[in-house]
């Protein structure tokens, strides 16, 4: 496509819009992921998970359509956004202060963002596809731009997450959902879950809704009783 032609600028405009959408569940995470790490530390721990995830959805996009039609894919990527949640939900062990601990925490958290952006970006990178129409300089170039609005996204959570807590919460739950819904889209299971969405009188898609409902409110739950028997360990022991 002729960078000087309008369509060029059109679609390039398509793609940053939809990343601005689709990106803000991402942002969460990173926020989450990036919480308990040193002040100095969360930008960069930000920069560097924003990149390698804006960087591994290029070649996701540029493979959406095959990785899509794999069975199973989707429902062991709902099964780690469901630890992912709960895991975000606990409270961090108190830190030593080396530095290899420090190093540790920081490619945990890398790692926590890379794994959820994995998982959440299959659906969403077929819309990025659609609006690139074939063409990867204008598909790069799009991702690559939208890289400060996923990492001015994730700095402002986490300044909002220190003064709201409960936001991290609502995160939590958030990947919950999600994990519910992309776990019933999985191609290994789609006949399964028609079939139950017309026992039950609903569309395919209101059944996902209702599984990724069910899917927040486990991870929460879980959360919740896990933070509980931890205090209680720890006031035992204390």
């Amino acid at each position: 496509m002729d960078i000087a032609s309008g369509a060029f600028w059109v679609a390039l405009g398509q793609i940053l819009m939809t990343n601005i959408l689709l990106s803000g569940d991402n942002a969460i995470v990173i926020a989450l992921a990036a919480r308990a790490l040193p002040p100095e530390q969360q930008k960069k721990a930000i920069f560097i998970g924003s990149g390698a995830a804006i960087v591994m959805r290029v070649v996701l996009t540029l493979v959406a359509a095959q990785l899509l039609l794999l069975p199973w894919l989707k429902l062991i990527g709902a099964l780690l956004l469901l630890y992912i949640g709960v895991s975000l939900l606990l409270p961090e062990e108190e830190a030593d202060e080396s530095s290899f601990e420090a190093k540790s925490s920081m490619a945990a958290a890398i790692r926590t963002i890379l794994i959820a952006d994995l998982v959440m970006s299959l659906d969403n990178v077929i819309a990025v596809a659609a609006a690139a129409k074939g063409d990867v300089f204008l598909l790069v170039l799009g991702l690559l731009i939208s890289i400060p609005l996923v990492v001015w996204g994730s700095t402002l959570l986490l300044r909002l997450i220190e003064r709201f807590p409960v936001i991290v919460w609502f995160g939590a739950g958030l990947l919950g959902f999600i994990a519910g819904e992309i776990g019933l889209a999985d191609p290994a299971i789609v006949d399964w879950t028609d079939a139950q969405a017309q026992s039950l009188g609903m569309t395919a898609d209101r059944l996902q809704q209702l599984a990724g409902v069910l899917g927040a409110a486990l991870v929460l739950l879980v959360g919740k009783v896990m933070i509980a028997r931890k205090s209680t360990k720890t006031a035992i022991e204390g």
